[in-house]
């Protein structure tokens, strides 16, 4: 069954949460319930470029996150870094590191989730897995702790791939979908969480222009 999306209710603008700043990007952790850029249809366009925007002109988007995730996004600060940032993207040189709480007690500690992935068309946002026609999803799971009152565990995900909904999909495939989750998680797992419970917590890779690594953390907030 497919829910209704809510009304868009970003969360007050209370400043931004600055992890890394310089002359050439800046590095800012996004809270949960922002869109990362301007969403389709009216009272859509608070989002977290506009906040930076407002702050420092110029600045561009060089990559997403869903709404409902928090954590780490970075942005630059001119075309040539915008341009830099963009081509490790696609070239896979920018190490990512999500951790989530999902439903269940997963069996393995290590374990490698592969499952193309093409968006539902009927059904959009939702995303699902497709062997016919779907592009090369890759995920990498890291068992961080179980805790069996409540059947859940909490996981490191380390994706390869950035496909849209990538990580949600995968833990859903594999029967552990990520707790509050309104696309994927049946009620009841939806139920255990007031948000989705899926937080970037590392983005590293090399300044584009010092040519020094650069690893910025942030620790979940749940």
């Amino acid at each position: 069954m497919i829910r209704s999306a809510p009304a868009y209710s970003p969360p007050a603008d209370t400043g931004l949460d600055i992890r890394y700043f310089d002359a050439d990007l800046l590095v800012v952790d996004k809270p949960s319930g922002l869109l990362s850029v301007p969403g389709r249809g009216s009272g859509m366009d608070d989002n977290l470029a506009k906040r930076v925007q407002a702050r420092y002109p110029g600045a561009l988007t060089v990559h997403r996150l869903d709404m409902d995730t928090s954590g780490l996004l970075v942005m630059a600060r001119n075309a040539e870094v915008h341009r830099a940032l963009g081509r490790l993207f696609e070239l896979r040189q920018v190490d990512k590191e999500y951790i989530a709480v999902v439903a269940g007690l997963v069996a393995d500690s290590d374990r490698s989730i592969a499952l193309p992935l093409i968006a539902d068309w009927p059904n959009r946002p939702r995303q699902m897995v497709d062997f016919v026609q779907g592009k090369p999803a890759l995920t990498h799971l890291e068992v961080l702790s179980y805790d069996a009152a409540s059947d859940t565990t909490r996981v490191r995900l380390m994706p390869e791939t950035g496909r849209s909904h990538q990580l949600r999909v995968h833990l859903q495939s594999i029967c552990h979908p990520i707790l509050g989750d309104d696309l994927y998680a049946p009620p009841e797992i939806l139920a255990q969480a007031p948000r989705l419970l899926l937080h970037a917590a590392l983005l590293a890779f090399r300044h584009p222009v010092s040519g020094e690594w650069l690893a910025v953390h942030s620790d979940p907030p749940f």
